[in-house]
Formats: C-alpha cells, sequence, structure tokens
C-alpha cells in the first residue's frame, strides 16, 4: 500500500548488504553518518521479534541549511532518513521521505533547485544501494 511522500524500493540484495551498501555511498558522497538504528535489535534487547528495520539518518549541512533558513520548522524532518525493512515474505526494501514532499509538508517555497538536489542525491543513493 503506497504511503503519500513515500518513495519505496525493492532491493535485490538482503537488509544488511542494502543499509552497508547504502551508508557506504553515503560516506562516499561525503555526506555525514548521525545514526544507524537497528529496530530489529531493539526489539530483541527487549524479548520481542522484528524484521530487519534498520534506519540511517545523513545529510549534509550545505544541502539542509538552506531550507531551514527557509522554514525553520523542516529541521523536524532533517537530517535525511532512510529505512532498509523486511517484509513478511523475506523481501526487503528500502523507504525515504521525498524531498518535495517535506517542501510542501512545511510550506517551503523558492527553493526548488535545493529539493531538486536532494531528490536526485537520494533517488542515486537509492538505486546504488539496491541493485544486483
Amino acid at each position: 500500500m503506497p504511503v503519500p511522500g513515500l518513495t519505496t524500493i525493492k532491493s535485490h540484495r538482503g537488509a544488511r548488504e542494502t543499509m552497508n551498501s547504502l551508508e557506504t555511498a553515503v560516506r562516499a558522497r561525503g555526506m555525514t553518518v548521525f545514526a544507524r538504528i537497528d529496530h530489529a535489535a531493539g526489539a530483541s534487547a527487549v524479548g520481542m521479534t522484528l524484521n530487519a528495520a534498520e534506519v540511517l539518518i545523513f545529510g549534509n549541512a550545505r544541502g539542509g541549511t538552506p531550507l531551514m533558513q527557509s522554514v525553520a520548522t523542516i529541521g523536524i524532518d532533517l537530517p535525511l532518513k532512510a529505512l532498509v525493512w523486511q517484509d513478511a515474505s523475506g523481501e526487503t526494501w528500502l523507504s525515504y521521505n521525498e524531498p518535495a514532499w517535506l517542501a510542501q509538508r512545511h510550506g517551503l517555497s523558492g527553493v526548488e533547485t535545493a529539493i531538486g538536489n536532494l531528490t536526485a542525491a537520494l533517488s542515486a543513493l537509492a538505486k546504488e544501494a539496491t541493485a544486483e
């Protein structure tokens, strides 16, 4: 079921390999990785089970700062996040918020170039991380 403002791409790799590839691609582009959150490990720590689900929080101040200068509330959605998750049938997916949706959510205007750059960067990262 599609979620408005969310891009979800099927990966041709396993969850761990997809996330490792995403993190490598992010770092290779000079972006900062702020955190990698393993939700399945968190569930396991409290005696529960959860299919693979990890979030990578990453960004670049040069890309995000102009957006926050325009409307400070977008800071709640920055840095960028990507979720690598496994569904009930074992398929791996990568999901991220669409920059244009974030811009609309926060009423940003006059930042089309920055949003276009973020969109292109996220698409390239996702394709690289999920490729065969």
